[in-house]
Formats: structure tokens, C-alpha cells, sequence
């Protein structure tokens, strides 16, 4: 009787093992987070490090009150949240294009999806959106003494966006590159023009977050709203220098901020790099443009601390420029995936507008 249990708990065992190891999982089993992708276009464009947002909702509007003292509501139009992304270095070409463009004000829409995929890189839904234009680009604070791998915050606004559910059949892309283990907030070099003996011992610059607003232009014959860019915000440049190196710093201040010598003619253009761990590469750089300083202070410090007395300099910015990597992680050419997936129409036939218009 013993022997006859035995066995029979060893192929119970071993059934178990064998569906584990076959997938054979039950029915509505969850999943773990795997990977996440961007289209762009329909163009595979790179892999992120992580996505959120652009899902639908409504604002609830709640009426007057009745003779009933009852106050009803109801929903307004359909509103979808901002798409985040974070993503390194490694992103293809047709993706740091979008990001120049937006920086020269040029307002480019793009549709694509963002889809997620498990860890066997089988696809488990996508969301596809159309007419994104880009309300923030992030840049990350840099710090010489800083070990974390560094990354790009993107937020774009869609006019529509929806959730696919995902076919479940293994999506092949091209392989990336590796500069997203090069790409480190410790590598970098600013430049400020007049001032390029005085900017060789920055040791932090802050984060630079520019921001284009748009509005939305209600259709009463749609549930979707239109969006319309309006202007760009550009953020200041804000460094920390050491005081060894603060007199020309102060000779500008002075000048420009006391004396009052603040014209055009008086600001100045600067370069900022981000470098590859041989601090020889440039993975890409920021041109800067109407940098005109307006406060310079020395860092709060403790007498008899043992730490290197700094500076930090605050500047405004009036434009701000990006200027791509010479190579890109991926060529533009092999950059479309292997398994060509068709993005649904995201608005059901008898509401569709034209959403794929030319850009305005």
C-alpha cells in the first residue's frame, strides 16, 4: 500500500514538472512584467526602460440641483493621460529626430505603439496611439561622482490611444546597441563661450527638463479633442563649479547682473556633452543659446569640514539645441521589426475623423 503512494505521488510530481516546464499553466494565470518596445511610425525604434500613462478617462460634471435635491452628473468628453517614457542611449535614430525636432519647434506629430511583451518576448498587449506630439523631454542631472546609469524622460500628449490586446506570438526586433552601459550622469563637459578655463572643474549640473505646452481644440461633432502646440519652455542652467575657478564667474557676474551690461551682446552660447566612459566619445551633446547669468553664490559649508568649496552658478537659457549621436545605436534601415504587426484603427468606424492629417 505504501509502495502503490509512493508512486502515485512521484507522477503527480512529475506531471506538474512537465507542465511547468511545457507553459501549460492554468487558465487566467498572471504574468510578470517583461520588456517594453516603441514603434514609431511603425518603424521599431528602440526598447524602454519603462512606460506608463495614456489611458483614457473623463472629467465628471456634476449638474444643479433638482427639484428632486438630487444632483446628477455626468461625463464629459474623453481625455487621455500623458504617455511617460523612460529610455537610455540605445534608441534609433527615427527617435532622437523626433526629440531635435521638437527642440527647434517644429511640432512633429507621430503615431505608433508602445508594447509590452513578457519575458519570452511574447506580446501581451500594445498601446497604439496616434498624433503624439512631445510635451517634455527630460535630461538627467549629471554628477561626477554619480555610479547609476543615466536616462531620458519623454512625455508625449496623444489625440487618441488604445489597448490591444496582444497577439501572444513572439516578437523578433533588432538587437540595440551598448551605449546604454556607456551612458553615465559621472561622463559629461560643459562649455560656456568666454568662460572655457572656468568650466573645466564642474563637478554637478542639475537636471533640464524643457516643456512645450499644448491646448485642446474641442469638436462638437467628436468625442476626442484635437491638441494644438502653443510655445516651448526652455528650464535654466544651473552648475556647480569649484571656487578655484569662480573669478571669471564673478567678473560675468558683476557685469552682467550689478553693472547691469545685460544685453543681447552680453550673453553668451555654451556646449554640454554627454561622453562615453573614455570620456573621448560624444554620445550626444546640447547646444545652448541667450545664456545670461542672474545668481552666484558660494554652497553652504561647515568650518573645518574636508570638502572642496564650490560654486553654484544659475543661468537663464533661451534656446536649447540637441545634436545626434554620429552613429546611431541602430541604422535607420534595420530598424523595422521581423514580425510586422498591424496597428487597429483606434477610433471605432463611426466616430473616425481624420486623424492622420499633415502636420500644422
Amino acid at each position: 500500500m505504501g509502495g502503490s503512494l509512493r508512486r502515485v505521488l512521484v507522477c503527480l510530481l512529475l506531471a506538474g514538472l512537465v507542465a511547468t516546464l511545457t507553459g501549460a499553466a492554468a487558465p487566467g494565470r498572471g504574468y510578470a512584467t517583461g520588456r517594453y518596445a516603441l514603434e514609431l511610425d511603425g518603424v521599431f525604434v528602440g526598447w524602454l526602460q519603462s512606460a506608463e500613462g495614456g489611458y483614457a478617462y473623463s472629467d465628471v460634471v456634476a449638474e444643479q440641483v433638482g427639484p428632486d435635491f438630487i444632483q446628477r452628473k455626468h461625463i464629459g468628453n474623453v481625455k487621455y493621460e500623458e504617455i511617460t517614457l523612460k529610455v537610455g542611449a540605445n534608441m534609433t535614430q527615427p527617435f532622437y529626430q523626433w526629440l531635435k525636432d521638437t527642440l527647434e519647434g517644429q511640432h512633429i506629430r507621430k503615431s505608433g505603439s508602445v508594447i509590452f511583451t513578457d519575458y519570452d518576448s511574447r506580446e501581451v498587449q500594445r498601446l497604439s496611439f496616434t498624433n503624439a506630439l512631445i510635451t517634455e523631454i527630460g535630461f538627467p542631472a549629471l554628477d561626477a561622482a554619480s555610479k547609476d546609469p543615466a536616462y531620458l524622460t519623454i512625455k508625449f500628449a496623444p489625440e487618441a490611444a488604445r489597448r490591444v490586446k496582444g497577439s501572444g506570438v513572439p516578437v523578433k526586433f533588432p538587437p540595440v546597441g551598448s551605449k546604454q552601459k556607456q551612458w553615465l550622469p559621472a561622463n559629461f563637459r560643459l562649455r560656456i563661450d568666454g568662460l572655457e578655463r572656468a568650466t573645466t572643474r564642474i563637478n554637478k549640473v542639475e537636471a533640464l527638463t524643457v516643456k512645450q505646452k499644448v491646448v485642446t481644440d474641442a469638436v462638437g461633432e467628436f468625442r476626442d479633442y484635437e491638441i494644438e502646440p502653443t510655445k516651448l519652455e526652455f528650464p535654466n542652467l544651473v552648475m556647480t563649479i569649484s571656487e578655484v575657478d569662480a573669478d571669471a564667474w564673478y567678473d560675468w557676474h558683476e557685469s552682467f547682473v550689478i553693472q547691469g551690461n545685460n544685453g543681447t551682446e552680453a550673453e553668451k552660447g555654451g556646449r554640454l556633452e554627454f561622453l562615453s566612459p573614455n570620456l573621448k566619445e560624444v554620445l550626444f551633446s546640447l547646444q545652448f543659446s541667450g545664456l545670461g547669468i542672474f545668481k552666484l553664490a558660494p554652497e553652504k559649508s561647515e568650518a573645518g569640514a574636508e570638502q572642496i568649496r564650490r560654486v553654484k552658478a544659475e543661468l537663464y537659457v533661451e534656446r536649447i539645441s540637441l545634436s545626434l549621436p554620429v552613429a546611431s545605436a541602430l541604422p535607420v534601415e534595420q530598424a523595422k521589426p521581423a514580425v510586422p504587426v498591424t496597428m487597429p484603427d483606434p477610433v471605432p468606424a463611426d466616430q473616425v475623423r481624420t486623424l492622420e492629417r499633415g502636420v500644422k
